[in-house]
């Protein structure tokens, strides 16, 4: 029985190495000084997106609940024909936008599935930040309309955060190009199916219904052959079923079964099944969902991820789906094409600075309607303190070959 045994061990042995050879007769040496033919993760910048590609990065996989390692609800799409579309602004994803350092002014579509801050909460600071961030051209904004009160809607709801935030347009238009604080506002029937609302430059994009509360809406992204389904938040429902069924990628709710609630939350009974389970989806469920639709990557977000409910998640959504599958954690990140599908997780920047501008500027607003100073304000220089400033801009000027003048510290001399 030991002479067996040892004789298995060493043709095991045997047969390992001989196949480790095998495998290594066509080892490619990679290079000392250029780039390693491929890499395991995705650094943003570096990459060709190809003509037949889309590429989808998580900027925001969370919960209401505020944490660092995940921002509300956030998803960007790019296409291999130069689109960009992000689905979702939850609060703290406007700066995982920033960290993959792509032109502001590529980033001018927007999608709100409904108006829940988790999901739509950074858009004022994505906004209001574009014009400091080399931007110079307008926003375009979707979302869903109104319920039972039309104000309710995108429209509305754009309307108050302009006069919640009209001094800080008012400044930053009478002093920088204010094309980047224009803003077109296009409101959908939450209420239509399978709603065309966007067709250019062979991108489809259509709104479904969804169950979270009234007013909010999915998306599904045509292009190229290739279907990108995004659920926001709902219950499950037909429209996804209906309208996802077979697409490449998909994007559907999960939450933690509402047995977390009570550990995680500390809620009631009552409170975690109608929490977890109502308005929204369970992973159980949310299995199904992916049983029926059969995409070829089915993406689970809007959960906290963790070492200790990851797990738990898969193992309920496995009940029903065998098939793909990501559990979504932010900066991860999708290359598609009709052949693959690769999965990643990008390396942000964490110390980004404004992306180059890709258009010229146009100067500011200067009219009677405009930012006009008081005159009180221009009474706080004076002459020590100023006199520093002007001696850093004449340094300025002549490292440069430039000569601006220093208008606001140059008034204690005049």
């Amino acid at each position: 029985m030991r002479f067996a045994n040892l004789t298995t061990s060493v043709f095991l042995t045997i047969f390992g190495i001989a196949s480790q050879l095998a495998a290594e007769e066509g080892l490619k040496a990679w290079s000392s000084t250029e780039p390693f033919p491929s890499q395991t993760v995705y650094f943003p910048g570096t990459e060709t997106l190809h003509p037949d590609e889309m590429r989808v990065v998580a900027c925001g996989t969370g919960m209401p609940q505020p944490r660092m390692k995940q921002a509300g609800s956030c998803f960007l799409v790019e296409l291999g024909n130069g689109d960009k579309f992000i689905f979702d602004l939850g609060k703290g994803s406007s700066d995982h936008i920033a960290a993959l350092g792509i032109p502001t002014d590529q980033l001018n579509k927007v999608f709100i599935s409904h108006l829940h801050f988790d999901h739509a909460g950074d858009f004022p600071a994505f906004w209001l930040t574009r014009g400091v961030n080399a931007a110079r051209q307008p926003l375009f904004l979707w979302g869903p309309g109104g319920g039972q009160n039309p104000k309710w809607g995108i429209r509305g709801w754009t309307e108050t955060i302009k006069q919640a935030w009209a001094w800080d347009v008012a400044t930053r238009e009478s002093s920088g190009d204010p094309r980047s604080t224009q803003l077109t506002v296009t409101e959908l029937d939450w209420k239509k199916v399978n709603n065309l609302f966007y067709e250019e430059n062979g991108v489809k994009i259509y709104s479904i219904p969804t169950i979270h509360i009234d007013q909010s809406i999915g998306y599904i992204l045509e292009w190229n052959g290739l279907k990108f389904a995004y659920s926001g938040d709902t219950a499950p429902n037909k429209w996804f079923l209906e309208h996802a069924s077979g697409a490449d990628f998909a994007i559907h709710e999960s939450m933690l079964p509402p047995e977390l609630w009570l550990e995680k939350y500390s809620m009631s009974p009552q409170a975690a099944v109608m929490s977890g389970t109502q308005g929204h989806t369970t992973p159980r469920a949310f299995g199904k969902i992916m049983d029926i639709a059969r995409p070829r990557m089915a993406v689970a977000s809007h959960f906290q991820n963790d070492f200790d409910t990851a797990s738990l998640m898969e193992k309920e959504i496995r009940v029903h789906y065998d098939g793909p599958l990501s559990l979504a954690t932010d900066f991860m990140v999708w290359n598609i094409t009709k052949e693959n599908i690769t999965t990643r997780m990008t390396v942000p920047n964490p110390e980004t600075y404004p992306p180059p501008a890709q258009v010229a500027a146009e100067p500011p607003i200067v009219d009677e309607n405009t930012y006009q100073w008081d005159p009180f304000s221009f009474s706080g220089f004076e002459p020590q303190t100023s006199a520093v400033t002007n001696e850093v801009v004449k340094e300025f000027n002549e490292q440069q070959g430039t000569d601006i003048e220093p208008i606001l510290s140059n008034i204690p001399f005049k």
